[in-house]
C-alpha cells in the first residue's frame, strides 16, 4: 500500500483544530521523494505545505524548511533539472568507499547493545560526539566548536553546505518544528523559531546523523534517533498528514514503541485523523542504503511527483 488511511473511530474529522504536515527522514533521496510528493499534490491543486504546523526529522527538516521559502515546484524543478554528478571511481587497487553501509553497521551494533530507547540514544551521542573530534583537528574537547576562528571546521563545512540547501535562512512564521538529540546528555530536543536557534543550525543539527553537531556548548545528533518520523508531536492537530520515505519501518525494537505505526495510534487516541504516504513499490530500492546516492535524487523526486499528483483527489477530502 502506498497511502495508509488512519481514522479514529470515536472522532469525526474536523473535531479538533489545525492541520499538520509531517516529513520524515531518509537522506538525500529520502529529501527528493518528499519534495516531489508536495509538488506532485501541488500541482494536482492539494498544496498542504500551509498547513497549520510542519515537523521534520533529518531529512524532512531540510524539506520543511525549502518549502518555508519557495513553492514545491521551484523545488522540484531544481532537482530534476540538476545535472548528475560524476560517477566516482575508486583509485586502483583501492575498494570502493562504503560510508552508508559501514554507518549503519556501526549504528546497528549500538541499537543491538542499547536496553532502551534512552539508552540508545546516549549511546549514539558518544560515538558521535567521538567522531566529530576524531574527524576535526579544531574541535575542543568532544564537541565541534563554532568559532569564527574555525571556518574550515568540519562543523563550518556541513553548515555552509546546509545553508546552500535553503532558500531562506529565516524561520518562517508558520509552527515549523525541527528534531534532534542532545549529544552529550541523549535528551531528545525540538527547535523552533523562538529556541534561540538559527534556521540553519537547526536543520544541520537535525541532520547531523554521523558526527555531532555543535551549536554554542551544545552538540547534537540526528532527530530521526528521537523517534523515527516524530509524529507525535502532531498532536492536538485534527488532521495529520506523514510523508515517510522509510515507509514507516524502524530499525529499533518495536517494543521500543519507535516506529511511525505507534505514534499514529497515539495521535488516534488523542483524536487526530492520520493519512500517512510511503514510497511505492517500485521506488523502494532508491531508499535505506541508497538514500546518499545523489544520483538517484531525479528518480526519487520523480517518484514522488507521480505518487503526489495520483493522491491529491483522494488527500483533498482529507485534507479540507
Amino acid at each position: 500500500m502506498n497511502t495508509t488511511p488512519s481514522t479514529n473511530p470515536r472522532t469525526s474529522p474536523g473535531s479538533l483544530p489545525g492541520r499538520a504536515l509531517v516529513l520524515g527522514g531518509g537522506g538525500s533521496t529520502g529529501n527528493a521523494w518528499l519534495i516531489g510528493v508536495l509538488a506532485g499534490l501541488a500541482d494536482a491543486g492539494l498544496d498542504v505545505t500551509r498547513a497549520d504546523r510542519v515537523i521534520g526529522t533529518s531529512a524532512g527538516s531540510t524539506a520543511a524548511a525549502q518549502i518555508a521559502g519557495a513553492p514545491p515546484a521551484e523545488l522540484y524543478a531544481a532537482i530534476v533539472d540538476a545535472p548528475l554528478p560524476p560517477q566516482r571511481r575508486p583509485a586502483a587497487g583501492h575498494a570502493p568507499a562504503k560510508p552508508v553501509s559501514d554507518h549503519l553497521e556501526r549504528t546497528g551494533r549500538i541499537i543491538a547493545a542499547a536496553k532502551d530507547a534512552a539508552d540508545m540514544r546516549r549511546r549514539m551521542g558518544v560515538v558521535a560526539l567521538e567522531l566529530a573530534a576524531a574527524r576535526d583537528p579544531s574541535a575542543q574537547g568532544a564537541a565541534v566548536q563554532s568559532s569564527s576562528a574555525q571556518g574550515g571546521s568540519l562543523r563550518e563545512q556541513w553548515r555552509v553546505t546546509v545553508a546552500t540547501r535553503l532558500p531562506t535562512l529565516e524561520w518562517p512564521q508558520h509552527e515549523l518544528l525541527m528534531t534532534a538529540v542532545d549529544a552529550h546528555t541523549g535528551e531528545p530536543v525540538v527547535f523552533h523559531r523562538h529556541s534561540g536557534v538559527d534556521l540553519v543550525d537547526a536543520v544541520a543539527a537535525s541532520c547531523a546523523s554521523g558526527f555531532a553537531y555543535g551549536i554554542g556548548n551544545s552538540s547534537y545528533i540526528d532527530g530521526g534517533y528521537r523517534r523515527n518520523e516524530n509524529a507525535d508531536l502532531a498532536a492536538g492537530c485534527g488532521r495529520v498528514l506523514v510523508l515517510s520515505p522509510f515507509g514507516g519501518r524502524t530499525r529499533m525494537p518495536l517494543e521500543w514503541n519507535m516506529q511511525l505505526a505507534a505514534q499514529a495510534d497515539e495521535l488516534r487516541a488523542s483524536g487526530s485523523v492520520v493519512e500517512t504516504v510511503f514510497p511505492d513499490a517500485g521506488s523502494e530500492h532508491m531508499f535505506g542504503a541508497n538514500a546518499m546516492d545523489l544520483r538517484l535524487r531525479p528518480a526519487a523526486a520523480q517518484a514522488g511527483y507521480n505518487q503526489g499528483e495520483a493522491l491529491a483527489g483522494r488527500l483533498a477530502d482529507f485534507w479540507s
